[in-house]
């Protein structure tokens, strides 16, 4: 009876066919968005799993994992001496921090994209890969290979990424080269992208993560606190160093050999910003710029932007 009744229908196997197909097409999609947000979690000794060279994607409070082609996992977790992965005490704050802040941020060209988060070990947030690592290491390494155009092109990209931060009232508090990522295709075709907000300040979500800039790139004759001002001083730093190459006062970008070192540079670049003295910028590309923004010239980071307009730019 069945059979005939199917037989005096013959849109009924078309109707079928059209749902099940409707079906494994909606499957599908939710198994690549799983495998986007890796819902499966995998176990943390998982193949899936690489660990990212701390030069590259260096962290005080996380370590760097590839989950899958594109997509990074940031954990706050340690190696111990056993050479097993355990979870970081007291930093729980600065990931939920980051993950507010750029849940209130959005999409932006030139702020890191959040793709979601992982709660089973190994917990963390995940984000998309930026394809040439951190800017300070992309200097240190390209230095010399990196057209006046390509500068001038983060420069301004740099100062873009503070005036859209700013218009959202987030305060980044911790402006460096490690904190900008590269992103895209050799030679010309590279962009910046800010990164790195668990120590960043929002008034308005209430959030603090109570970080400052690191010597070199904040005026320790400012009040010791998360503020426009100190953003806007670290810019000027981190302009400076995407034009010349190098720290203020400082003969490159590379890491530090030694705790004496960066403990010699730190003491020598405060006290010559302490005393009111910067590194010559008279000749450079955005020079008055960069010192405007070492001298308070500038209360708002869109102020720096509508200088940057009147600079002669090829791309």
């Amino acid at each position: 009876m069945l059979r005939s009744l199917i037989s005096k229908q013959p849109s009924f196997w078309k109707t079928w066919r059209q749902l099940v197909t409707g079906l494994c097409l909606k499957l599908y999609s939710l198994t690549l968005y799983a495998l986007r947000l890796n819902v499966s979690h995998p176990n943390a000794n998982s193949t899936e799993l690489v660990t990212l060279p701390a030069a590259s994607f260096p962290g005080s409070t996380a370590l760097f994992f590839r989950l899958h082609p594109g997509i990074i996992l940031k954990a706050p977790v340690k190696v111990g001496e056993d050479d097993i992965l355990r979870k970081r005490d007291n930093v729980d704050q600065y990931f939920s921090i980051e993950e507010q802040i750029l849940s209130r941020l959005g999409k932006h060209p030139r702020i890191v994209r959040l793709l979601g988060s992982r709660t089973e070990f190994l917990t963390g947030l995940l984000f998309a890969e930026a394809s040439h690592g951190n800017l300070q290491s992309f200097l240190h390494q390209h230095g010399n290979e990196i057209a006046p155009s390509l500068r001038h092109r983060w420069f301004i990209q740099a100062i873009d990424s503070i005036v859209f931060i700013h218009s959202k009232g987030v305060i980044h508090s911790d402006l460096r080269p490690e904190n900008f990522l590269v992103y895209g295709t050799l030679p010309l075709s590279l962009d910046l992208c800010l990164c790195d907000f668990g120590g960043s300040t929002c008034e308005d979500l209430q959030l603090s993560g109570g970080k400052l800039p690191n010597s070199g790139f904040f005026n320790p004759n400012d009040a010791w606190e998360a503020t426009y001002t100190v953003d806007i001083f670290a810019l000027g730093s981190v302009l400076y160093t995407i034009i010349t190459g190098r720290w203020p006062f400082r003969a490159t970008t590379g890491q530090f050999t030694s705790v004496e070192e960066m403990e010699e540079y730190d003491a020598y670049v405060d006290g010559r910003i302490a005393d009111g003295i910067f590194p010559e910028v008279e000749g450079l590309f955005g020079g008055e710029i960069i010192r405007g923004c070492w001298t308070n010239k500038f209360s708002r980071a869109a102020d720096i932007m509508a200088s940057a307009y009147q600079l002669q730019i090829k791309y």
